[in-house]
């Protein structure tokens, strides 16, 4: 039973955590923004963050850096957005984020210091040209999704109302929604399968610079 539920459900404690940070929040922002209005579903979704947060703690003993530097801006961006009755600094968090990982990326590849050898050199052993192929891709696709990010932003917008709701509605295959929805749905439904799909290829095309643990220990 152990092995079937393996192979429908192939994450470990903290993976399963880590996927469950990155949509919780997203979809509790979409169910609760349909239900109640725009300022409770970002007050919602920043519930739902350091709920999150904690469970990683509990979970697997620590906060990883990276879901702490995610979570910190989202927070962050979320109280800007609620002081200014304005959720476009939710959506733009999101451009900046990628946009800015993307220059940090690039600039540490500069400077010989290449951040996911950092981070994930102990679980993937790839040569120098491996890791630099990898980063290289990353640095694309972050600055493709900054990029995707704001064409729905700017596409669909939602202007907040003093009753707390998206002023615009949109029309989308014949559904009716705002444009905060819309934004949530894309990011749930499209971003997140395709950034998945796209390290998964990536991480198997670069099997060819896979080299011995013991070579990658040694040329650290």
């Amino acid at each position: 039973m152990a092995g079937i539920i393996r192979k429908i459900f192939p994450f470990n404690a903290e993976q399963t955590v880590n996927l469950l940070s990155e949509f919780g929040p997203l979809v509790t922002l979409f169910v609760v923004n349909a239900v109640f209005g725009v300022t409770a579903g970002i007050w919602a979704m920043t519930a739902a963050t350091v709920v999150a947060m904690i469970a990683m703690v509990m979970v697997i003993g620590r906060l990883p850096m990276f879901a702490l530097i995610a979570g910190g801006i989202t927070i962050v961006f979320s109280g800007i957005a609620l002081y200014t009755d304005d959720p476009m600094w939710v959506q733009l968090k999101v451009t900046l984020f990628n946009a800015v990982f993307a220059i940090f990326l690039a600039i540490g590849m500069m400077m010989g210091r290449n951040f996911f050898k950092y981070t994930f050199g102990k679980t993937f052993h790839y040569s120098a040209e491996g890791w630099r192929k990898f980063t290289i891709s990353f640095i694309i696709l972050f600055l493709v999704l900054a990029a995707a990010n704001e064409a729905v932003r700017l596409g669909f917008p939602c202007t907040q109302t003093a009753e707390g709701i998206c002023q615009e509605t949109h029309n989308l295959l014949g559904w009716q929604t705002d444009g905060l929805n819309l934004w949530a749905m894309f990011k749930i439904a499209v971003v997140m399968p395709v950034t998945g799909i796209y390290a998964f290829v990536m991480t198997r095309n670069l099997q060819k610079y896979a080299i011995p643990a013991e070579q990658a220990n040694a040329t650290a």
